[in-house]
C-alpha cells in the first residue's frame, strides 16, 4: 500500500525539483565549450509552492495551493487548491509554476476545473486508488506517471 505525507503552510522547509520525472542522464560536456556545460540545478522550497495563486487559462483564479502530496519515495505528486474551503487535487505535471511571481497555471478552462471534484479537511479522498487516479489525471488531460512511463519507452 502506498503511504503519503501532506505539509501545510506551517512545515518545514523542503527543496523541490521542477519535474516530477528523473531527467535522462545528461552527457559529459566537453570543457572546451562553455555552451555545452549544464546548467545548475535550480532547487525550490517547500513555501515557494504553498500559498501560490492558482490561475486557470484566460487568468481566471482557481485558489490557493493549500498542501502537497508526496509519495513515499519522495516525489512530488499532487498539490492540493483551495478554494473557499473546497478542496481539488491537482497532479504536479498539470501545474506550470512561476517561482518567483509564486502563481501556479493549469492549462484548463474554468468550465473544465468546475467539473473537478471537491473535497474537504474532514473527507479527503484515497490519493492513490487506480481510479481516482486515473479520474483526476484525466480532468487535466494527463495520464498516471507510472503509465506514462511505460509508454515512453515504446
Amino acid at each position: 500500500m502506498t503511504r503519503f505525507l501532506t505539509l501545510g503552510l506551517g512545515s518545514a522547509v523542503l527543496f523541490l525539483a521542477q519535474a516530477a520525472t528523473a531527467a535522462p542522464p545528461a552527457a559529459v560536456p566537453d570543457p572546451a565549450n562553455p555552451a555545452a556545460r549544464p546548467a545548475e540545478v535550480q532547487s525550490y522550497r517547500a513555501k515557494s509552492v504553498l500559498g501560490s495563486t492558482v490561475q486557470l487559462s484566460g487568468n481566471a483564479a482557481a485558489g490557493t495551493v493549500d498542501d502537497i502530496v508526496f509519495t513515499d519515495d519522495g516525489r512530488i505528486d499532487y498539490l492540493i487548491v483551495n478554494n473557499e474551503n473546497k478542496l481539488v487535487t491537482v497532479p504536479w505535471e498539470a501545474a506550470k509554476f512561476d517561482f518567483e511571481k509564486r502563481t501556479a497555471t493549469l492549462n484548463i478552462s474554468p468550465d473544465q476545473y468546475k467539473q473537478i471534484p471537491t473535497y474537504t479537511t474532514r473527507e479527503y479522498p484515497n490519493f492513490y486508488t487506480p481510479t481516482y487516479r486515473d479520474q483526476v489525471y484525466k480532468y487535466y488531460g494527463l495520464t498516471p506517471g507510472q503509465i506514462r512511463r511505460i509508454e515512453r519507452r515504446n
